[in-house]
């Protein structure tokens, strides 16, 4: 993997006063905060113009599409499969399984290359390997590669998942980031809607493995799209991960020195140091610490080359997981997760025992879930920046990232009822049109709610979005696992009305950490910012 050079980083301890965006002030008593998400770089991706950013969405979102549809596209091919290769259920079950541990998990080690050698040499390789994956995959003649290459195909294609929220947040600023983030969050939902639908088109109309070379299809347009139209919206000055690391290798490299305050590294700066006083003239709360920190000092560009070796998944893992307020909200996003996928399991089940639809009909029924998502996707990504809008106002125009959840409260009180409405009417096999009913309401309103909590996640973490989105994705597939695993067994001893009142429960106790958060989050970062500069300046 080719090295990276370093220019114009400026060392997280230092407490250098950075200009103010005109639309994100800090909130009171965070002034000294440095607020790394705006230093100045150049070709500054929220520059870029209306067509390039859209050209980014478009491209990062289809790729999430095409990777949450891979998840369940051979559901509908399950029994082809199963009679084609001599699997046993439980080899079948593990097809699945292995993509959905592999995919939620897989997103670590991603995110941590993505923050040392920017995003697009990830989307090229993780595209390539799904591309790989894919290709084994419909070409398979024993159960084993089958589940090997299911694993490998989930590899490449957690990375779209991950880093695509890292990458909207390279181009978006805070004020647009949450329509955004709902816009981009369609895509990864209508993916497991269409997933059995397409599924079982071509599973009927071909064989189980038409489904195969329908991803391998997909893989090789997005690593052309990510090749010839994608340009990288990653920089390492503004990614908390590269200057930890390039600090680690200069502190290794030179002695250690006092600066002052004021003083900046001549590496850092060069040609650009009348432009960076310039813009610190016009900074309305200059910074002045009680005390000077030491900090190591920025070797110049010709000096330190980040490496392979410098990737560590594990520092920002559990950076993100040393703070409440994270782990609260990665808990919520687990459950809603956790949730979508032991619902569609079992009313697939539902359908097809029950009901006796085909797989075609089923993978219909489950689009009303697709569709409710997709637009408690939109809708509520454009309401969570409406009102952090108003109360930014309201709050002199200074801006906390707590602001964000304010807009899930209205969601939040359908959410457990709609829920146990769902399983009731399959417990006591209602009309079809009521279920689908249901699905659209519980899609709508559960990610409502995660499309505000999503955003949170990457306003709360300036400098560490990767790592916040793909510590989500871990939380999220772990969870999602242990409730596909364990839908069957409840669903059969409890049948569908029990169960999802259980899960109403669970999200009702969801609703009640995100209003922890809500008063709790703000006063919590505080605490980790300063314990964080203190161990910075020892």
């Amino acid at each position: 993997m080719a090295t990276v050079t370093a220019t114009k980083v400026i060392p997280v301890s230092e407490p250098k006063s950075l200009p103010h965006n005109s639309h994100v002030k800090p909130s009171p008593g965070t002034q000294d905060t440095i607020d790394i998400e705006h230093v100045p770089v150049d070709d500054d991706p929220r520059q870029w113009s209306y067509a390039r950013k859209t050209v980014t969405l478009c491209i990062v979102s289809l790729a999430t599409m095409v990777s949450a549809l891979a998840g369940n596209i051979q559901n509908p091919s399950n029994i082809l499969i199963k009679n084609d290769l001599h699997a046993t259920n439980n080899q079948i079950s593990w097809t699945l399984a292995a993509f959905i541990l592999i995919q939620g998990n897989f997103p670590l080690i991603w995110s941590a290359v993505a923050e040392i050698t920017g995003r697009k040499v990830v989307y090229l390789l993780s595209s390539a390997l799904f591309v790989v994956g894919s290709a084994i995959l419909a070409l398979s003649k024993t159960i084993e590669v089958m589940i090997a290459m299911r694993a490998l195909q989930a590899a490449g294609s957690s990375a779209f998942l991950s880093i695509s929220a890292a990458t909207l947040a390279d181009i978006y600023d805070t004020h647009e980031r949450g329509t955004m983030m709902g816009v981009f969050y369609a895509a990864p939902l209508l993916g497991p809607a269409l997933g059995p639908v397409i599924g079982g088109l071509l599973s009927q109309g071909f064989n189980w493995r038409a489904s195969f070379y329908f991803l391998l299809i997909c893989g090789v347009i997005i690593f052309l799209f990510f090749l010839i139209l994608f340009k990288d919206t990653y920089r390492c000055e503004r990614s908390l991960t590269y200057c930890s690391a390039l600090q680690r290798r200069s502190a290794s490299q030179e002695p250690v020195r006092r600066l002052s305050q004021s003083t900046i590294a001549a590496s850092e700066f060069g040609e650009n140091k009348t432009h960076d006083n310039d813009l610190e003239k016009q900074s309305q709360h200059p910074v002045v610490p009680e005390k000077i920190p030491s900090a190591t000092p920025i070797p110049g560009p010709d000096k330190i080359r980040l490496s392979i070796k410098d990737i560590n998944p594990f520092p920002p893992y559990f950076q993100i997981l040393s703070r409440k307020n994270n782990v609260l909200i990665l808990t919520v996003n687990g459950l809603i997760f956790g949730f979508n996928y032991c619902l569609s399991y079992s009313c697939e089940r539902t359908l097809a025992n029950v009901y006796g639809y085909n797989a075609l009909s089923v993978g219909l029924v489950l689009l009303c879930l697709g569709i409710g998502s997709v637009a408690g996707s939109i809708i509520g990504g454009r309401w969570s920046d409406r009102v952090v809008g108003r109360m930014k106002k309201a709050n002199g125009g200074q801006w906390y990232a707590e602001m964000r959840l304010e807009s899930a409260k209205l969601a939040m009180p359908w959410i457990p009822p709609f829920i146990i409405g769902y399983g009731w009417a399959c417990d006591k096999h209602l009309n079809v049109a009521v279920i689908c009913s249901m699905l659209v309401l519980v899609g709508f309103t559960s990610i409502w709610m995660y499309a505000s909590t999503l955003s949170y996640l990457v306003d709360a973490n300036p400098g560490r979005s990767a790592a916040a989105v793909a510590t989500n994705s871990s939380f999220r597939g772990s969870l999602a696992f242990v409730s596909v695993m364990v839908a069957v067994p409840l669903q059969n001893a409890w049948g569908d009305g029990i169960l999802f009142t259980a899960w109403a429960c669970l999200l009702g106790a969801a609703e009640f950490l995100i209003i922890i958060v809500v008063h709790k989050g703000e006063s919590w970062r505080k605490e980790n910012d300063e314990n964080e500069r203190k161990m910075l300046s020892k």
